[in-house]
């Protein structure tokens, strides 16, 4: 399905619109249904031809679409005996050794992932999948794969854009999101939902949403978060690398949400306690959460739940004439103690010319009447956003929320924008397929940011994102918290090989790590970003990673290869403070 509408002035692309063919590396590479797809809008792709000086010719002849089906050379380094054991522990239709199986779980949607499976690159890729059914499977599982030395590795929804599902050493790869999926207690009175780690997204607020069908309870609820991957990412993806939903100024971080989990290691079991808080000593819940499958598995999580109140939901959005006046304003929202709001994104000026495109608002009267108010192009930038909570709370956060927008000069645009972003927040990642299906690659990064630097970071970063030419790179402050914020940026380029991308990838890390931000928010570090941690954290925390890694898996059969930077060779970090 296309959501596009016809272009009315320029010769329209020849966009892919076929579900892939089964078996073929674009079934793999393609985000979200085989049946949709999202292509840019006209004044979009008047914009990309501009900046990256391509034609309406360039746009006729798809390069290569990925179409062929899929063909694995990697031999398998398990014996027979070792697979047959693995057979036994999960049942025969739970085993899969074929090429297609092993690639599928392998990689996940960063850019570079596209790109090898559109060139039919296979690589890193595990010797077994492995459905497991329940707890006891996994137990039995890390039990033999720990005798014999055969690596773990976890694949959840499929949405890691840091490379944390490769399996690097080869051995094992258990996919979760087949049967590790059921609500194992609901419980109304705490308010939690306990739940195993395949559970989807869209399972989960289901399940939430219906609680009085399905439970007797009192009223509907709900988790309240929801990442752009919300479709195709699981609960255990979300925990295991401190995820963030677009609704976490209100609702909280994963790690926010987390009441308790249980994890099976090559040391054993560990299971936290159902308590709201604690102070019997160092959390294991907070050890244990962006450890990214490197000390065990996460079997399941108990999580906070929240009254679903959608009626009372209260959208706004503001365009103000400078990036320093959005920064100002945010910052003195979140430092005003009268409550948060849900979803709230402020845009640069590059990044509010591209929405403004996206969502339909450039050419319309509200366009024009910020023009002609002042508030220029390539100049003011777009604050958007809802509340959530109850009525009277919404209200009070909408009303201070416009009275310091109005102080630092912002133009309130109506709900109109707030909408047409909601329309799209999940949708947005389909425009990746049809971009690099001629050759212009998007991909993003992101940072913790402190409001001392934030100015800085965005300046700096930005500096070298642009140091290549005809480069689009649009940025956004998302995940607000009083002393800080989340900095979003999402270049796009035309880049057609894989060391480019690499390359122009590890100098904006690198930029980052200068800048004096963190390595990630809420994506994880997986074993892309793995080889910066060290320059952020410091030796002395990551000798800390290094002994739990010792105590919970002494053998390095989980995850191994990079992740967290925990076998990384001195040679392979990068340190740039």
């Amino acid at each position: 399905m296309s959501t596009t509408k016809k272009y009315k002035t320029e010769p329209e692309p020849k966009w892919y619109e076929q579900a892939p063919p089964e078996q073929s590396y674009r079934s793999i590479l393609k985000w979200g249904s085989p049946s949709e797809f999202k292509h840019p809008n006209e004044r979009l792709y008047r914009l990309m031809k501009q900046t990256f000086k391509m034609t309406d010719e360039d746009f006729k002849n798809p390069q290569k679409l990925g179409l062929e089906k899929v063909h694995v050379n990697n031999s398998i380094s398990l014996t027979i005996e070792q697979i047959d054991v693995l057979r036994d522990i999960v049942g025969t239709e739970n085993c899969k050794i074929d090429g297609y199986s092993r690639l599928q779980i392998a990689y996940g949607k960063t850019m570079i992932d596209c790109m090898r499976l559109r060139e039919g690159i296979a690589e890193n890729i595990p010797d077994v999948v492995l459905h497991p059914r329940s707890k006891e499977d996994i137990a039995a599982i890390v039990k033999y794969c720990n005798e014999q030395r055969i690596p773990v590795y976890i694949y959840g929804g499929g949405s890691s854009v840091t490379r944390g599902v490769e399996c690097v050493k080869g051995g094992v790869s258990l996919d979760m999101r087949v049967h590790m999926k059921r609500v194992i207690k609901f419980n109304e009175r705490n308010q939690t939902i306990t739940v195993e780690a395949g559970m989807s997204g869209p399972d989960l607020e289901k399940v939430l949403n219906n609680a009085q069908e399905l439970f007797g309870a009192k009223r509907a609820y709900t988790c309240g978060h929801f990442p752009q991957s919300f479709e195709y990412s699981v609960v255990g993806g979300w925990v295991v690398t401190r995820g963030a939903g677009q609704n976490s100024t209100y609702f909280g971080k994963i790690e926010d949400l987390v009441i308790s989990q249980e994890y099976v290691t090559p040391a054993g079991i560990i299971k936290s306690d159902e308590y709201p808080v604690n102070a019997t000593g160092p959390s294991i819940d907070e050890i244990m959460m962006g450890s990214e499958g490197a000390f065990g598995v996460l079997v399941s999580a108990t999580l906070r739940i929240f009254r679903h109140m959608p009626e009372n939901q209260r959208r706004f959005s503001y365009v103000f004439k400078t990036w320093d006046d959005a920064m100002e304003a945010t910052k003195e929202i979140m430092q005003g103690q009268f409550g948060y709001p849900s979803v709230f994104r402020i845009s640069d000026p590059e990044e509010t010319d591209v929405a403004m495109k996206l969502y339909g608002v450039e050419g319309t009267a509200i366009d024009k009447l910020l023009i002609a108010r002042g508030y220029k192009p390539m100049e003011r930038c777009l604050m958007l956003g809802f509340t959530d909570g109850e009525k009277d709370f919404t209200k009070v956060v909408k009303r201070k929320l416009h009275k310091v927008c109005k102080k630092y000069g912002a133009m309130y645009t109506t709900g109109y924008v707030t909408k047409n972003w909601e329309h799209g927040r999940f949708r947005d990642p389909y425009l990746r397929d049809s971009l690099q299906d001629f050759g212009v690659m998007t991909d993003t990064l992101e940072c913790t940011v402190s409001w001392d630097n934030m100015k800085y970071v965005h300046e700096g970063v930005r500096e070298y994102c642009h140091s290549r030419p005809d480069t689009i790179c649009m940025t956004h402050m998302s995940h607000m918290y009083p002393q800080g914020a989340n900095l979003y940026f999402i270049f796009i380029a035309k880049m057609n090989t894989i060391e480019e991308y690499k390359a122009y990838h590890s100098g904006i890390l690198d930029a980052i790590q200068k800048h004096g931000a963190t390595m990630s928010h809420h994506h994880g570090i997986g074993k892309m970003i793995a080889p910066w941690l060290e320059g952020q954290i410091g030796k002395n925390q990551m000798d800390v990673y290094r002994a739990l890694k010792r105590h919970f898996d002494p053998n390095n059969i989980m995850n191994p290869g990079g992740t967290l930077g925990l076998d990384l060779k001195e040679e392979e970090k990068r340190f740039n403070r």
